[in-house]
């Protein structure tokens, strides 16, 4: 949303896809989502992040095939100090940990690991940019975290083949 700060307090549902939507992660067998290597490093590095980022915390997230949902969770950091000065440090701390940081720093990550186990250095892992949405409230938090949750049903209701991952 233009405008709005990314780093303020509050939940962001996220979905990254696969550069061309190609299935890197793993299958869905019968509704059940199976990572391989790469979908288990892609999972551990996001649960990984909130050690790189104070106040972020992960919320609900699935790693499928082709792309990655996830809700983030900024907590509420007070960057006004007692006397009502604003604390211009805290302020600065806070916009290092955007979302489009953190979104860059995982993508980074890991496509140099990924790229380095194909042997191809460089080449792109993931899309360009990500679809964010910015949480509204509790209800629209827990119809999301349910969406999120029941994407590898709804994958295999879709397509019942299984699609073979790309090497």
């Amino acid at each position: 949303m233009q405008g709005f700060d990314y780093s303020s307090p509050g939940a962001y549902f996220l979905t990254v896809n696969t550069q061309g939507r190609q299935p890197l992660f793993g299958e869905i067998r019968a509704g059940e989502m199976t990572w391989n290597d790469y979908g288990k490093h892609v999972t551990a590095t996001w649960q990984d992040l909130p050690n790189h980022y104070q106040g972020v915390m992960m919320d609900e997230f699935v790693v499928m095939p082709d792309h990655f949902h996830s809700i983030v969770v900024i907590d509420s950091v007070q960057c006004v100090e007692p006397d009502g000065e604003v604390d211009m440090l805290e302020v600065l701390r806070r916009r290092r940990m955007t979302i489009s940081r953190l979104v860059g720093r995982f993508k980074m990550t890991t496509s140099k690991w990924i790229n380095e186990r194909r042997g191809t250095p460089g080449a792109r892992v993931w899309q360009r940019n990500y679809h964010d949405h910015i949480v509204r409230d509790a209800m629209e938090h827990d119809r999301i975290r349910a969406y999120i949750a029941g994407n590898p049903r709804r994958w295999w209701e879709t397509h019942k083949e299984p699609i073979t991952p790309h090497p």
